[in-house]
């Protein structure tokens, strides 16, 4: 896996702002659809993905080539990105879930043929509650 190094000379940079430079920079170095596959924030040893037990240091570089990462870039001192390229995979297109908030802030994760497209009330038919083992579609 080729690595890069981004020096950011300016002011301290939040995930979003990290993640655009790498991708841009991902982009010049032959990464036609550049997505981040695995990251890693020094800082406060946040990385994605992640699982009870894993080596901040060293878990997400190694998930991250080890599943189609061809290129990493670390961004200053604090952030580390893997990235692989998606070109050629086919897209899926426009999802069949979205979510949605009850009127007490409540997250569901809702089936769209059966909500309806307009509706914005999840129901117990086509939304499921939004927890740590249902995937967020935000």
């Amino acid at each position: 896996m080729k690595n890069l190094q981004i020096n950011y000379p300016g002011g301290s940079l939040n995930f979003q702002s990290a993640s655009i430079l790498a991708k841009g920079i991902a982009k010049q170095n032959e990464v036609q659809e550049p997505t981040i596959i695995s990251w890693h924030r020094r800082s406060n040893q946040s990385m994605s993905p992640n699982y009870e037990g894993a080596n901040p240091d060293t878990w997400w570089e190694k998930y991250g080539e080890g599943n189609g990462g061809k290129l990493e870039i670390n961004v200053g001192d604090e952030y580390g990105f893997v990235m692989m390229d998606t070109q050629g995979y086919e897209t899926l297109g426009e999802m069949p879930l979205r979510n949605l908030s009850d009127e007490s802030g409540n997250q569901y994760l809702c089936y769209t043929p059966i909500l309806g497209k307009t509706s914005t009330i999840p129901t117990p038919e086509a939304c499921t509650y939004l927890d740590e083992w249902t995937a967020d579609q935000f």
